[in-house]
């Protein structure tokens, strides 16, 4: 259960100052009341009620009548929720609207940064699964270990072998060429007898010709890719590999 600590904390996170925070959750408490009343139920200073009241009255929070001595009381729950919650709408649109045009005017630049490193075996698995879902025309999957071989990586080259995108999965363990063999529309083949002695890959993955991801795993079982998408670098290292590579039919 949340306590006063947690909700000061969370108005904080909101935009309001620990002041105000206070000042609006004492109003509540109270239902209305005066500076001194408010002083009372916090730790706000008196002479600070005045100046905090009249910002929490500017940010639509509270409503002020004018008696002597002066009297404050909150807006609803409800009507704070909105008002804090169109403000945050306001601000997060004025923020982002200057990001995508520091964006935009980034991508004018002539410098690109064309190969980007990912590290730990999730953050690698959910590239692979991205590139491997942009794909349009072919995939070409590689693996030596099963446990590389995760169920979201299963279900979207089944998915885009079904929407007729060429899917090779290259494997010198049976355990792989069977798993993924089985998917429907999913063809196999055996990687050239130079790689027996492979200890480190982890995995590859060409997409269109255009896209490449490359794996290793360390000695701690942990992974770590370099991924390149639509750039003269992948471009020419798929075509290293492919050179390279004559990859055999499993004939299973």
């Amino acid at each position: 259960m949340t306590d006063e600590s947690d909700a000061l904390d969370a108005f904080e996170r909101l935009g309001l100052t620990s002041y105000e925070a206070k000042v609006f959750i004492a109003l509540h408490r109270l239902g209305s009341g005066t500076a001194r009343d408010v002083a009372s139920v916090t730790d706000v200073p008196r002479s600070q009620v005045y100046s905090v009241a009249e910002s929490l009255e500017n940010r639509g929070l509270l409503e002020i009548q004018q008696s002597n001595p002066i009297r404050y009381r909150p807006v609803s729950i409800e009507e704070a929720q909105a008002t804090l919650e169109e403000r945050f709408e306001r601000e997060r649109e004025r923020a982002f609207e200057y990001v995508d045009t520091v964006k935009q005017e980034s991508a004018t630049e002539e410098t690109q940064e064309d190969i980007w490193t990912v590290r730990s075996r999730d953050r690698v698995d959910d590239r692979v699964v991205d590139l491997l879902s942009q794909a349009e025309e072919t995939i070409v999957f590689g693996t030596r270990l099963p446990a590389l071989v995760t169920e979201p990586i299963k279900r979207t080259l089944e998915e885009q072998a079904a929407a007729g995108v060429s899917v090779l999965v290259i494997s010198r363990t049976d355990e792989v060429r069977a798993q993924l063999g089985a998917l429907e529309g999913v063809e196999t083949a055996v990687p050239p007898a130079h790689r027996d002695d492979d200890q480190r890959s982890g995995r590859i993955v060409i997409v269109d010709d255009d896209s490449l991801l490359l794996s290793v795993v360390g000695d701690d079982h942990s992974e770590t890719a370099i991924w390149s998408s639509d750039s003269l670098f992948a471009s020419v290292l798929i075509q290293l590999i492919q050179a390279s590579d004559e990859v055999q039919p499993d004939i299973n």
